[in-house]
């Protein structure tokens, strides 16, 4: 009932699909429509670097809406009260970042559900489309939707893992592998074998547990092979360089 496009994310992974997405930065909502336009699948709006506000966040949401790609918002931190107002523009999922131990796990699912499942305020307006949909049947949906999505980037998080990855309500586990390398002293050094080790790990142990699998960041082949169920291999700013880089070159050589 929450038109958020929620279920048709989930319904492509259940039939063995990956979804595909794009990080959303700039505050021109345009971004997220010409994205999700184009055939993403979900847009990561980062509301942790990038910077958006309140009311930049809700129009990335509206804009999404409209195309079938899943608007997941990635909050600052993993903080209740500053995730209460990102809830009631009622995106498709909750992206948490460091999240280290199981404590901080439940705290992220508690934040994001109605009592007595959570400690989620209630000030419904987008998700019961401002009073057209019923408000009891929307508090069901809600059980559900979002999806909290806790991100394991520390080493702490990954010796943690286990007890992490049995906190109710998880609905699926992010990898952000630099801030990862970071916290074992190889900050963006990609290709490190030890970094790569710790990252199959944490797939395999997800995979294991039944979780949604995803990331934003390396090569696609190599998560694929993973299991990654969801991916965000671009961003806003990222696709226009790239754009702008390879126009360059075609008229380097051109006019050469």
């Amino acid at each position: 009932m929450i038109d958020n496009n929620l279920d048709r994310f989930r319904s492509k992974i259940k039939a063995g699909g990956v979804c595909l997405g794009a990080v959303i930065t700039l505050s021109d909502l345009t971004v997220s429509e010409l994205a999700g336009d184009l055939g993403f699948d979900f847009l990561w709006i980062d509301a942790e670097h990038g910077p958006h506000t309140l009311d930049g966040v809700m129009k990335h949401i509206i804009a999404a809406r409209g195309t079938g790609a899943a608007p997941f918002v990635r909050v600052r931190c993993n903080d209740a009260w500053l995730m209460k107002p990102v809830l009631d523009l009622a995106p498709a999922g909750v992206i948490v970042p460091m999240v280290n131990s199981a404590e901080e796990a439940e705290a992220a699912v508690a934040a994001c559900r109605y009592p007595l499942k959570g400690i989620r305020g209630c000030g419904v307006r987008r998700a019961v489309r401002y009073g057209k949909h019923d408000f009891f049947e929307y508090v069901k949906d809600s059980e559900t939707n979002p999806l909290v999505i806790v991100q394991i980037e520390h080493i702490d998080a990954v010796k943690n893992l286990d007890k992490i990855l049995k906190v109710p309500g998880i609905g699926s586990i992010c990898v952000g592998p630099c801030d990862l390398s970071g916290s074992m002293g190889i900050l963006n050094r990609m290709d490190d074998p030890e970094l790569n080790k710790v990252i199959d790990e944490v797939c395999r142990k997800t995979k294991k547990a039944g979780l949604m699998l995803g990331t934003a960041a390396g090569d696609f082949p190599r998560w694929k092979a993973r299991g990654v169920d969801w991916f965000a291999g671009t961003s806003d700013w990222g696709a226009m360089a790239a754009g702008i880089r390879s126009f360059k070159k075609e008229c380097d050589e051109s006019f050469a």
